[in-house]
């Protein structure tokens, strides 16, 4: 056995969870639980030790891009933690491509994506200087389909006692139970199989949790109880109270000349995600393309990461609450406009128009056509299954004013389509002509 730093030290919840040799261990929990923080120190203990040489290890999530910042930060850091001074010794870490290799034992880990038939292809494809591969990792693993789990289940066979009796086939699955209709709660946790082993998790499990962060989710339990369900207490989403029912998960041509027209819709945020979703307009029905998902990078960084994602010949509809960002988008280049919301209400004789009846007059109208959404934009996914009505209070009957949390993308989807709302809706018993002539 390896030697490791005296620091080292697990949350007491997880000792089964890491033990088991379950084909399938299956972790859902809330946020802040630390169960990818688990999963990371486990599979680098795992790898780094001898008496499992020959173990490499796949991780994925539904978009490659995505590991960067998520699945190998939380890796890297967990060397780092473990190792200490030696980590640069003891694994060798690249970042184009990302790899990581143990120098003790010779295990790999391989970062892919499954969003397309191409990325699929090359997970089929993967080969290991050592052992074989033996362990997968789906973080978010509610962005996966379930074929996509065929493909990766199929990946682990072969007998391992020529290369390591210890060995062990194992899928690790790390979510946040955003829908009870998931297929994965019908696929593992309704079903009794000694295949499978399933974990929960909460933020009060974590022992690492900052007081800041249990204030945080007293806050969410307060203005948004549903969901403090999923994201505080690691619960099933109920399934009562969606706003949009209407979407499909696709894979689809983004190319432009597909649609009728395109245009980019942009929130703005920092504390908040910033996004950014490239919108399709075909036969009455919307598209979402492609997004730009980040947290805490300020404008000329977002400029940055957008060149060359988006076109910026197509108009870009923003929160008009930001004139000096929309300048500055404009500026890169963009053609970038603000989305006035009821400022000129007054000057239409529409004295009686709120925020809320604009965004219940859009939500009425993206209800009245599908949305398709392309596998690749996960936040948006995400976003559209958990986003509900309010409670009321009172009488705990939902009512007709969306919950303002984790609702980014969406506002994004919502200020991409705004020109196209055209002669479908009235306030205050006045017909609307088109929201560009009321918000533009």
């Amino acid at each position: 056995m390896i030697e490791i730093s005296e620091k080292v030290e697990f949350n007491k919840i997880f000792k089964d969870f890491n033990e088991t040799k379950c084909r399938y261990r299956v972790a859902k929990g809330s946020a802040g639980s630390g169960k990818s923080v688990n999963v990371a120190m486990d599979f680098i203990l795992k790898l780094s030790d001898p008496y499992y040489k020959g173990a490499n290890l796949l991780v994925l999530r539904k978009t490659e891009d995505t590991n960067r910042d998520s699945t190998f930060a939380e890796l890297e850091a967990a060397i780092i933690k473990i190792f200490g001074i030696y980590s640069n010794k003891i694994w060798k870490i690249t970042r184009n491509p990302l790899m990581m290799e143990c120098t003790l034992t010779g295990s790999r880990i391989i970062f892919r994506g499954m969003y397309d038939d191409r990325q699929r292809e090359k997970i089929k494809s993967i080969t290991v200087k050592v052992g074989k591969l033996v362990w997968i990792w789906l973080e978010e693993a509610t962005e996966f389909e379930e074929s996509d789990i065929d493909i990766l289940d199929d990946r682990l066979r072969g007998n391992l006692n020529e290369i390591n009796p210890n060995l062990y086939y194992q899928m690790t699955f790390t979510f946040n139970p955003v829908s009870a209709s998931h297929w994965i709660k019908s696929k593992y946790f309704d079903i009794d199989d000694t295949d499978i082993f399933t974990h929960h998790s909460t933020y009060l499990d974590n022992r690492f949790i900052d007081e800041a962060y249990h204030r945080r989710m007293m806050r969410r339990k307060e203005r948004d109880p549903d969901g403090y369900r999923v994201y505080g207490l690691g619960e099933w989403g109920e399934l009562g109270g969606l706003i949009l029912t209407n979407y499909i998960v696709k894979e689809f041509n983004t190319n432009a000349e597909n649609f009728d027209s395109m245009a980019n819709g942009q929130d703005f945020g920092f504390n908040h995600a910033n996004a950014i979703l490239e919108l399709g307009f075909k036969d009455g029905d919307v598209y979402v393309c492609s997004e730009l998902y980040e947290y805490e990078k300020d404008t000329d960084e977002l400029i940055n990461i957008a060149e060359g994602r988006f076109d910026k010949t197509i108009d870009m509809f923003c929160d008009s609450a930001e004139p000096d960002r929309i300048k500055m988008w404009k500026k890169a280049g963009y053609n970038a406009k603000g989305v006035k919301k009821t400022e000129k209400a007054s000057k239409k004789a529409l004295a009686g128009a709120t925020i809320k009846n604009y965004i219940n007059s859009q939500i009425d109208w993206l209800k009245q056509r599908t949305i398709y959404i392309h596998p690749s934009c996960i936040n948006t996914i995400k976003e559209i299954q958990q986003w509900k009505w309010q409670k009321d209070k009172t009488t705990n009957e939902y009512i007709d004013e969306p919950v303002n949390i984790f609702d980014d993308a969406i506002a994004a989807l919502r200020y991409g389509c705004s020109k196209y709302m055209k002669d479908t809706n009235k306030l205050n018993n006045k017909k609307i002509t088109s929201y560009v002539d009321l918000y533009y």
